[in-house]
């Protein structure tokens, strides 16, 4: 039984130690009021009284007034986003806080499906959903729905309290075995504000400026499979730094494997645990601008091509994704029509 009730844990206790207090109360006053009765008086009981009569004590009569039960009616969220903007690209992490959150089932923003981190009674932390570069700028409604698929309550005070005025303490409530009245609340909607990534504008505007063109006064280009050698360009332009197992000399063209094949560079993400989390297919909602996808057209185990992830959009039936890259020289290729002429399968490395 779910029934509106008012917020906060000390009310909740107030309720079972009113009733006890009201119950004990009663007994007590009873008894102390029985006991001052018989100290003021010296006759004793059943003395003769006016007209000869016989006066019996009279029964002591204790009332038990009703007192109100306020049920649980679930999850509720009672504060703003911990953060009011976070890049498209996705990953950000956001808290809530309220009361019964463990019970949320769910939660979406802009209408696409976000992950839980971590809940509890008090608090709740979601990542935010990659969406498309065209969201830049868009503002989502973040919502939140229970187990049965209910939409969440989302509260906040609306009553600001005078200084000076008095307000009804837990206590009192429990002498009296009166509800607290609770603070007024307002149904309201939590919105999130979808934001650039420098670092990831530079990479996917890296790509779309030189999928064509090539940069070639910059980098050797490797003709017949420059793909690998494209998307390591396009992770310096993000901002990463060549090390020991991933580098390109430019002033001899000399290149590590990991920067010119694309199975070496694979096996060098590997080792990037810090930057870099693979993704099989099926995990294509996690995908984002920026990410690295890899093709193994004859599924032999190897890949045979890479491209840098430019454009991801979720919708009901489901989540499609863009390349772009060179050798197979493209800004925007559709995944899904790259395995269907190509075949073979996809993986995706999630970079951070």
């Amino acid at each position: 039984m779910r029934n509106r009730r008012p917020r906060g844990t000390a009310f909740r206790s107030s309720i079972a130690v009113g009733c006890v207090s009201a119950i004990m109360g009663v007994s007590a006053l009873g008894a102390i009021a029985a006991s001052a009765d018989a100290s003021r008086t010296s006759e004793p009981s059943g003395t003769i009284g006016v007209a000869g009569a016989t006066a019996e004590p009279a029964a002591p009569a204790d009332t038990l007034a009703a007192t109100q039960v306020a049920l649980d009616d679930g999850p509720a969220v009672t504060s703003e986003l911990s953060v009011a903007a976070a890049p498209f690209t996705g990953g950000t992490q956001v808290s809530v806080a309220g009361e019964e959150l463990d019970q949320v089932a769910s939660v979406t923003v802009g209408g696409a499906p976000a992950t839980i981190v971590a809940a509890d009674d008090g608090a709740l932390t979601f990542t935010v959903p990659a969406v498309g570069a065209g969201s830049l700028g868009a503002t989502a409604d973040v919502q939140f729905t229970d187990a049965a698929g209910a939409p969440v309550d989302v509260e906040a005070p609306t009553a600001v309290v005078a200084a000076g005025t008095s307000v009804v303490q837990p206590l009192e409530g429990e002498l009296t075995g009166a509800l607290e009245a609770p603070a007024p609340t307002a149904p309201r909607t939590l919105t999130l504000t979808y934001t650039s990534d420098p670092a990831i504008d530079a990479q996917v505007g890296y790509v779309l400026a030189y999928w064509s063109s090539y940069n070639s006064d910059v980098y050797p280009v490797i003709h017949g499979y420059d793909c690998a050698n494209f998307a390591s360009q396009s992770l310096l332009a993000r901002g990463w730094t060549m090390d020991a197992g991933w580098y390109v000399d430019l002033s001899t063209g000399a290149m590590s494997p990991s920067w010119a094949s694309s199975t070496a560079l694979r096996d060098y993400l590997y080792t990037r645990t810090d930057r870099a989390v693979e993704l099989d297919d099926s995990q294509r909602d996690l995908v984002k601008a920026g990410d690295i996808a890899q093709f193994d057209w004859d599924s032999s185990g190897d890949r045979d091509h890479t491209a840098v992830v430019t454009k991801v959009e979720h919708a009901a039936s489901g989540t499609r994704v863009w390349v772009g890259g060179h050798t197979k020289d493209a800004d925007y290729w559709d995944v899904d029509t790259a395995l269907a002429t190509g075949g073979g399968s996809v993986t995706y490395f999630s970079i951070s």
